[in-house]
């Protein structure tokens, strides 16, 4: 059986049709889109840090329960995670947190407000105007010299004072909030001490663990 040419006609526009949708099908399926943000938050996670104000609460090793949120390791923060509204929020409730009258404090840790991902606020005193940081993903790389003992105090562990071996130069390595790249840093002196405090209470480790002593303090 022999087709007309118009049947031939027919069937070449058929054909590129055809060809045309599998093109488009082809691109669709292979080019990279965009998906929901997962974040790693846990919902009573993200409940604690939507119902909070301008302050969270501090926990404390006063507290068996509090205690256990202290004292289990932080997970790590994942992109989706750092560049979330309630990272952002977080951030700020840390920093309001730890300047608070009441506090007054020079670092504070994730765990501390009851969250256990990687996360700091630091004051740097090495830094012109002594900011207040927030670090996520935080680490310290390497360590410097010879440990030196110094007072510290902690606002989940009140009234108490202690000596504690500690640097005076380490490395440290956290993501950036901006480009979520990994970036390195040396820092020294007290701020160095801060750090490793803080870095600390990511793995459930408090200051106490390491004491040499650990006096009351008279109020």
């Amino acid at each position: 059986m022999k087709l007309s040419d118009k049947q031939l006609d027919m069937l070449s526009i058929i054909f590129a049709v055809a060809t045309a949708g599998i093109l488009v099908l082809t691109i669709f399926l292979t080019t990279d889109r965009k998906s929901s943000p997962v974040l790693t938050f846990t919902p009573e996670q993200l409940e604690l840090i939507g119902s909070a104000d301008s302050l969270m609460r501090v926990l404390t090793a006063e507290d068996s329960l509090d205690v256990e949120i202290l004292r289990r390791p932080s997970d790590t923060l994942s992109a989706d995670d750092i560049r979330s509204g309630a990272f952002k929020k977080l951030s700020r409730l840390m920093i309001s947190t730890v300047t608070a009258p009441e506090h007054d404090g020079v670092g504070i840790a994730g765990p501390q407000v009851g969250i256990n991902k990687r996360v700091v606020a630091v004051q740097r005193f090495d830094k012109e105007g002594e900011p207040f940081e927030i670090y996520p993903n935080i680490r310290i790389e390497e360590f410097y010299g010879e440990t030196v003992p110094g007072d510290e105090g902690c606002l989940s562990v009140p009234g108490k004072r202690a000596s504690v071996q500690r640097y005076r130069k380490i490395a440290v390595s956290y993501t950036d909030s901006a480009t979520l790249k990994t970036v390195t840093d040396t820092i020294s002196g007290f701020t160095a001490v801060i750090f490793q405090h803080e870095t600390d209470h990511l793995d459930g480790i408090l200051y106490t663990d390491k004491a040499e002593n650990v006096s009351v303090i008279c109020e």
